[in-house]
């Protein structure tokens, strides 16, 4: 598959996302409430609601942003930042967001019907999940000032970038399996998103030690 048929597949892809999260909404819309709910706090409570015309339009409008936004990164990208060289990777990570985002949807839909189980822990297993999906590829990104983790130490050297994002697909995965296990078992809220904050923040700290470490021999 050329690369401008893989561009096209893949957004073609989120279009049929957007146009199932919507037709599922307009079919629903007759037995939803007349307020919906809209977010769940950290024990998993229903905190937020909202009309029920909203769900035309919150996510499947993210949805619609992000494939906007990732369709205008790469004519923004600056030379030697460009997304070219990692491009089914940049268009996989598109995909999976919003693919995430229509799981999101489809509970709050649920919910909204009275289906809801344990809504807020199948939102956070979802984002464990995302974390997991993502850091398969994590090492594949190139460097860029669009996605990654982008730190002043990543974005100054392609070997600290490169470094960085071999250790952060690791810790991605690590930190969504770790977190997924604790949603599964119950655990608090803040355990799951603990483990979760660590597998993304802890690259960033690597990035800073690799280049600290990289100045002092001299390599840099």
């Amino acid at each position: 598959m050329g690369e401008t048929d893989m561009k096209r597949t893949y957004f073609l892809i989120g279009l049929f996302l957007i146009a199932v999260v919507l037709l599922a909404t307009l079919i629903a819309y007759p037995s939803l409430p007349a307020r919906v709910p809209t977010h769940w706090n950290a024990r998993g409570e229903i905190d937020g609601y909202g009309p029920r015309w909203t769900l035309f339009v919150v996510i499947p409008g993210a949805m619609a942003l992000m494939l906007g936004l990732f369709a205008l990164l790469p004519w923004l990208s600056p030379r030697r930042f460009e997304v070219d060289s990692f491009r089914s990777t940049y268009l996989y990570m598109m995909l999976v967001t919003v693919a995430f985002l229509a799981y999101v949807h489809a509970l709050i839909l649920m919910a909204s019907l009275g289906h809801g189980w344990h809504t807020g822990e199948a939102i956070g297993g979802g984002v464990c999940v995302l974390f997991i999906l993502l850091g398969q590829v994590m090492s594949k990104v190139q460097r860029n000032f669009w996605i990654g983790v982008r730190t002043p130490w990543t974005l100054a050297s392609e070997r600290v970038w490169d470094a960085t994002h071999r250790f952060a697909a690791q810790t991605f995965v690590l930190g969504g399996a770790g977190g997924l296990l604790l949603t599964l078992l119950r655990a608090p809220f803040w355990a799951s998103f603990g483990v979760l904050m660590a597998g993304a923040l802890v690259p960033v700290v690597y990035s800073l030690v690799y280049y600290k470490g990289l100045q002092r021999r001299g390599e840099i």
